[in-house]
Protein backbone atom coordinates (compact mmCIF):
# COMPACT_ATOMS: atom_id res chain seq x y z
CA UNK A 1 0.00 0.00 0.00
CA UNK A 2 1.40 3.70 -0.91
CA UNK A 3 1.07 5.96 1.33
CA UNK A 4 2.91 9.54 2.46
CA UNK A 5 5.57 8.28 5.10
CA UNK A 6 6.98 11.91 5.96
CA UNK A 7 7.51 14.98 5.09
CA UNK A 8 10.86 16.31 4.89
CA UNK A 9 12.42 19.80 6.27
CA UNK A 10 16.08 21.21 5.85
CA UNK A 11 16.83 23.22 8.85
CA UNK A 12 19.90 24.62 10.42
CA UNK A 13 18.88 23.27 14.23
CA UNK A 14 16.84 20.55 15.10
CA UNK A 15 16.69 22.13 18.38
CA UNK A 16 15.43 25.48 16.97
CA UNK A 17 12.92 23.79 14.68
CA UNK A 18 11.51 21.65 17.72
CA UNK A 19 10.02 25.27 18.91
CA UNK A 20 7.74 24.88 17.16
CA UNK A 21 6.50 21.27 17.25
CA UNK A 22 7.37 20.55 20.84
CA UNK A 23 6.93 23.77 22.47
CA UNK A 24 4.45 25.24 20.47
CA UNK A 25 2.23 22.34 19.43
CA UNK A 26 3.45 19.83 22.29
CA UNK A 27 4.19 17.47 19.97
CA UNK A 28 7.22 15.12 21.34
CA UNK A 29 9.74 13.91 18.59
CA UNK A 30 10.12 10.35 18.28
CA UNK A 31 14.10 10.64 18.50
CA UNK A 32 16.93 11.47 16.86
CA UNK A 33 19.52 9.81 14.06
CA UNK A 34 22.54 10.61 12.49
CA UNK A 35 22.87 9.10 8.82
CA UNK A 36 26.89 9.39 8.46
CA UNK A 37 26.85 7.60 5.00
CA UNK A 38 24.33 11.44 4.10
CA UNK A 39 25.84 13.13 6.23
CA UNK A 40 22.76 14.18 8.06
CA UNK A 41 21.17 14.18 11.37
CA UNK A 42 17.20 13.31 11.25
CA UNK A 43 14.70 13.77 13.92
CA UNK A 44 11.14 12.22 13.38
CA UNK A 45 8.08 13.92 14.45
CA UNK A 46 5.05 11.96 14.25
CA UNK A 47 1.70 14.11 13.52
CA UNK A 48 -1.41 11.37 12.94
CA UNK A 49 -0.50 9.05 10.34
CA UNK A 50 2.40 11.09 8.99
CA UNK A 51 5.76 11.86 10.22
CA UNK A 52 7.68 15.21 9.70
CA UNK A 53 11.76 14.57 9.28
CA UNK A 54 13.57 17.54 10.29
CA UNK A 55 17.21 17.31 8.60
CA UNK A 56 20.09 18.85 10.36
CA UNK A 57 23.97 18.40 7.98
CA UNK A 58 26.46 17.36 10.34
CA UNK A 59 29.43 17.90 7.51
CA UNK A 60 29.90 20.68 5.34
CA UNK A 61 29.65 18.51 1.81
CA UNK A 62 26.14 16.78 3.09
CA UNK A 63 23.29 17.07 0.46
CA UNK A 64 21.08 19.14 3.10
CA UNK A 65 24.01 21.68 3.42
CA UNK A 66 24.15 22.04 0.09
CA UNK A 67 20.12 22.74 -0.25
CA UNK A 68 20.51 25.26 3.10
CA UNK A 69 23.11 27.18 0.86
CA UNK A 70 20.88 27.25 -2.26
CA UNK A 71 17.41 27.51 -0.84
CA UNK A 72 17.00 27.84 2.74
CA UNK A 73 15.77 26.47 5.68
CA UNK A 74 11.86 24.24 4.45
CA UNK A 75 10.32 21.54 2.70
CA UNK A 76 13.20 19.41 1.19
CA UNK A 77 10.66 16.67 -0.11
CA UNK A 78 8.12 14.27 0.17
CA UNK A 79 8.20 10.85 1.17
CA UNK A 80 5.88 7.88 0.03
CA UNK A 81 5.90 4.29 1.53
CA UNK A 82 6.58 1.26 -0.89
CA UNK A 83 6.49 -2.61 -0.37
CA UNK A 84 8.93 -3.21 -2.58
CA UNK A 85 11.60 -0.78 -3.48
CA UNK A 86 13.59 -1.77 -6.12
CA UNK A 87 10.42 -2.59 -8.28
CA UNK A 88 9.41 0.78 -7.62
CA UNK A 89 12.82 2.20 -8.68
CA UNK A 90 12.72 0.01 -12.21
CA UNK A 91 8.92 1.03 -12.75
CA UNK A 92 9.92 4.98 -12.13
CA UNK A 93 12.78 4.01 -14.84
CA UNK A 94 10.18 2.66 -17.42
CA UNK A 95 7.77 5.50 -17.31
CA UNK A 96 10.14 8.11 -17.76
CA UNK A 97 10.91 9.56 -13.78
CA UNK A 98 14.80 9.52 -12.97
CA UNK A 99 16.01 7.93 -9.56
CA UNK A 100 18.63 10.08 -8.67
CA UNK A 101 20.55 6.31 -7.89
CA UNK A 102 19.70 3.17 -9.49
CA UNK A 103 20.18 1.01 -6.42
CA UNK A 104 18.12 1.83 -2.66
CA UNK A 105 20.33 3.34 -0.02
CA UNK A 106 20.66 2.92 3.94
CA UNK A 107 17.91 5.37 5.50
CA UNK A 108 16.76 6.35 8.58
CA UNK A 109 15.00 4.48 11.32
CA UNK A 110 15.48 1.17 9.48
CA UNK A 111 14.96 1.62 6.18
CA UNK A 112 15.96 1.78 2.29
CA UNK A 113 15.42 4.59 0.63
CA UNK A 114 15.76 6.07 -3.47
CA UNK A 115 14.90 9.29 -4.66
CA UNK A 116 13.57 10.70 -8.00
CA UNK A 117 14.59 13.79 -9.63
CA UNK A 118 12.41 16.22 -9.22
CA UNK A 119 12.40 17.73 -13.03
CA UNK A 120 10.99 14.74 -13.50
CA UNK A 121 8.51 15.07 -10.47
CA UNK A 122 6.31 17.95 -11.03
CA UNK A 123 9.19 19.83 -9.16
CA UNK A 124 9.22 17.85 -6.05
CA UNK A 125 11.87 16.21 -4.88
CA UNK A 126 10.58 12.76 -3.92
CA UNK A 127 11.69 9.64 -1.95
CA UNK A 128 10.48 6.20 -1.86
CA UNK A 129 11.09 4.33 1.24
CA UNK A 130 10.73 0.25 2.40
CA UNK A 131 11.11 -0.66 5.62
CA UNK A 132 13.63 -3.39 6.17
CA UNK A 133 11.59 -5.66 8.17
CA UNK A 134 14.12 -7.46 11.20
CA UNK A 135 14.96 -11.05 10.43
CA UNK A 136 13.89 -13.21 13.11
CA UNK A 137 16.16 -15.82 14.47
Amino acid sequence: MVKIDHIGVAVKSIRDALKLYSDLLGIEPLGEEVVEERGIKVCFIRIGETKVELLQPVREDSEISKYLEKKGEGLHHVAYHVDNLKEMISKAKDIGLKPLSDEPKAGAHNTLVAFLHPKTTNGVLTELVQQIIPQKG
